[in-house]
């Protein structure tokens, strides 16, 4: 391994200069040449045209069956096309920029073309050709990442230097026994085949060996940390009643869900743990989240415990405190702290907590304040967990001595996701709605029909309903043609006013305003909510039944069924009508997706496909990996798998005591800052 910690001037042909270069590239060391995977191979290999996989890249060979027709178009810009005849089939070949290639080829020459594969048209957009047959050592070519210092044959040269002299310095890192089992080459075989393939056989194993290995390190120290992480942080053990918790379930005027009954039983083990929980409760909108949380804090107040439950505003803590006095009665002391309780009511607030004679305080960012003294906090739930900071949550997990914690949310996350960007967290899922609940339905409608829309609209609030209308943007922007939000409130205004009252909301509104106005809409003193998608979050407005977004292939799909799950909360048949006229594929496939299911776990997975890992959540998060290899979406098998083995290593303390493990360790502490006090 020392050997492979050498610069990589120490291969031959790497002076100073190609050094420097390759160092643009994060290539400083021979190890960090040789484990400079590919991104992709281009495939030389004839198939048969059956075989063939449309839109990939193919190769074929046969013989020139039409004289070649040149064009030319815009400033040195050229189209060549011809015939060829592969078998008994007539396929045409295109080529782009390639006007030398006339001369050079004649009816009946035999040509061999690479390119992107037409099924439908039988045409071959070629980036490669040559005449004659297709002769080639390797037909499989690796494509580097590569910049304008260090071009493709100079890295490929370079490489093969580095496998010949130092490739049998590679370290074997897995036991052998999983190698058995799994049926995975050896490693230095494995880096030979991903950067020289012979063929696709052996390609398709050496990125199996790596998919598993770069799963299994992450895995690896994802359930170190949350071992360390229970082992650091004892809890408190919470015996709750379960004779009184049984009683409140039955006395709720529903009956609870497997799912909901499942998740239940994980955070009330959690509970009786000495170790304190860290778990995220994840669901559906309406799927009955408050509910097993609400049971939850009545399990931690029969301890003898008290609870806290914080959520991002004021108007959902009043209807979270509201819903919970409606469940619980009297049989529990519920209060309300947030920002606009002042004066004698939160100083007498203050005093009940630090007496104890609170059970349950909801509230907003409040509940952090330094004068917020509980009595003896025992269980914690944090709600939309990601609109609070890490300090934040932080804080209130302090006010009490080692309290459980339950974060919720209602973005369901893919399984795959939640397991590698979650994966030192206990997740539950809620993935069942409760059975009665009215389905929303889904319409995508082209922007040429907006006035049917309107009328729409109307109809529903002459009824008795209330509609939501969502744009992207604040104001107007000269790179995107989109609606937006201030103008088009003004437009609504003029369609229905004075009959119906129009509001406008955004996120540079002050808060306080931004409350006001979901107040007013919730009471009904507003029927239509024009807004940004600051309304994704949380509010219970039961007569809202319309949804309409504008330019709605604009959104993922999570955050379009974020928004859908706005309305739909009362008795009303609700509806969400995309506004959207998409000009790609992709924008297309979304709204068909959304019309056809109102599954938010299945749109999360379907998301997680169409954006990638990196796009899902909107941002980069910290904590999710970028594996050179391996793909979560698509390996989601060999994820599950590795997540298996590493829990099973790290229960076992295998990792220490073990020597066949040693390999692991070593290459968890230099893949991970922050892995040696952890490992030690």
């Amino acid at each position: 391994m020392i050997l492979l910690d050498q610069s990589v001037q120490q291969l031959k042909g790497v002076g100073e200069k190609f050094a420097s270069y390759l160092n643009e590239l994060q290539i400083y060391t021979i190890h960090d040449l040789i484990f400079y995977f590919p991104f992709r191979y281009d495939e030389f290999e004839v198939k048969p045209l059956t075989e063939l996989v449309h839109n990939e890249t193919a190769t074929l060979e046969g013989k020139v069956a039409t004289q070649p027709s040149l064009a030319y178009y815009g400033k040195k810009k050229s189209r060549l096309s011809f015939t060829m005849q592969v078998g008994e089939f007539a396929v045409k070949v295109v080529m782009f920029n390639r006007a030398f290639a006339k001369k050079n080829l004649d009816l009946d020459d035999t040509v061999t073309v690479t390119g992107k594969w037409d099924m439908h048209r039988l045409q071959l957009t070629a980036t490669h050709f040559k005449k004659g047959e297709a002769k080639s050592d390797n037909p499989i070519q690796p494509v580097y990442s590569v910049n304008e210092n260090v071009k493709m044959a100079s890295l490929k040269k370079v490489m093969r230097q580095a496998m010949v002299d130092y490739g049998d310095y590679i370290e074997e890192v897995l036991p052998k026994s999983y190698q058995d089992m799994y049926k995975l080459p050896g490693r230095t075989r494995a880096v030979w085949n991903m950067h020289f393939p012979e063929s696709r056989i052996l390609l398709k194993h050496a990125r199996r060996r790596f998919t598993y290995e770069e799963f299994l390190v992450f895995q690896l120290r994802m359930q170190l940390l949350r071992k360390r992480y229970k082992e650091a942080t004892d809890g408190n053990e919470l015996f709750y009643d379960n004779n009184l918790l049984t009683d409140f379930v039955q006395s709720l005027p529903f009956s609870l869900t497997d799912a909901q009954k499942r998740s239940l039983a994980e955070i009330l083990k959690d509970m009786k743990e000495p170790h304190r929980m860290n778990r995220l409760l994840q669901g559906d909108v309406g799927s009955g989240k408050t509910v097993v949380a609400a049971i939850s804090m009545y399990g931690a107040v029969t301890a003898g415990k008290q609870a806290a439950l914080m959520v991002p505003t004021e108007i959902l803590a009043e209807q979270h405190a509201a819903s919970l006095q409606d469940f619980f009665g009297d049989r529990l002391t519920i209060r309300l702290l947030t920002g606009s309780v002042k004066g004698k009511k939160r100083k007498e607030i203050m005093e009940e907590m630090e007496e104890g004679t609170i059970d349950i305080l909801i509230g907003t960012h409040a509940l952090i304040q330094e004068d917020v003294k509980f009595f003896d906090l025992g269980f914690v739930v944090i709600d939309e967990q990601h609109r609070f900071g890490v300090e934040q949550r932080r804080v209130l997990r302090e006010k009490g001595i080692k309290p459980d914690v339950l974060f919720m949310t209602a973005t369901p996350i893919p399984r795959t996701l939640a397991i590698t960007a979650f994966g030192d967290m206990d997740v539950s899922s809620i993935d069942q709605m409760p059975s009665g609940r009215k389905e929303i339905e889904t319409y995508w409608v082209k922007g040429k029909m907006t006035d049917r829309v309107l009328n729409f609209i109307k109809k529903e609030i002459d009824q008795g309903g209330q509609a939501y209308v969502i744009c992207p943007l604040i104001e107007e922007s000269d790179k995107l043609d989109i609606q937006n939000a201030v103008d088009l409130y003004e437009q609504l205004r003029t369609v229905y006013e004075p009959d119906v009252t129009v509001g406008l909301m955004h996120g540079r509104l002050p808060n306080e305003e931004k409350e006001d106005i979901m107040s007013q809409f919730a009471e009904n003193n507003m029927q239509i909510l024009v807004s940004t998608t600051v309304v994704e979050v949380g509010v219970d407005v039961p007569n809202a039944s319309v949804m309409v977004i504008y330019d709605a292939d604009r959104f993922g799909l999570s955050q379009l069924h974020q928004l859908r799950g706005r309305v739909g909360r009362g008795a009303r048949q609700s509806y969400c009508i995309l506004l959207a006229d998409p000009k790609g594929e992709t924008g297309k496939e979304r709204m068909r997706i959304m019309t056809e299911t109102t599954d938010g776990f299945r749109l999360s997975e379907e998301d997680l496909k169409i954006r990638g890992p990196g796009d899902f959540f909107g941002k980069k998060q910290s904590g999710l990996p970028e594996f050179k290899v391996a793909d979560m979406v698509h390996d989601y098998r060999a994820l599950e798998t590795a997540r298996k083995d590493a829990a099973e290593i790290i229960d076992n303390g295998w990792l220490d005591n073990r020597v066949e493990f040693k390999p692991l360790k070593k290459i968890m502490r230099k893949d991970f800052e922050n892995m040696g006090e952890i490992l030690d």
